[in-house]
């Protein structure tokens, strides 16, 4: 199976990046290699390998409420803020 061809820019373009050309064409080999080592890990013949058997725990800690961050601590890092929100840009088309 043929590694799928995966568009760099158009991904950039989703995540609000901006990418040179340089970069652009780094990743896109990049990602072209990770895509193939997946490739070759679907032909890989699993049938006589057992589920996975063993006990499932969820170690979770307990929900406890705790002291939150002040809002102007929180708002700090913010690029845009109004009322005591962060405003994003629109992200649906």
């Amino acid at each position: 199976m043929a590694s799928p061809e995966i568009d760099v820019r158009y991904v950039a373009d989703l995540a609000r990046l901006d990418l040179t050309d340089a970069e652009a064409a780094t990743f896109q080999k990049q990602l072209s290699s990770i895509l193939g080592y997946v490739a070759q890990l679907e032909k890989v013949d699993v049938s006589g390998v057992p589920a996975f058997s063993g006990p499932v725990v969820n170690n979770l800690r307990e929900d406890v409420a705790g002291e939150s961050l002040p809002v102007e601590v929180a708002l700090s890092n913010a690029p845009k803020q109004d009322n005591n929100l962060i405003v994003v840009p629109k992200m649906i088309e």
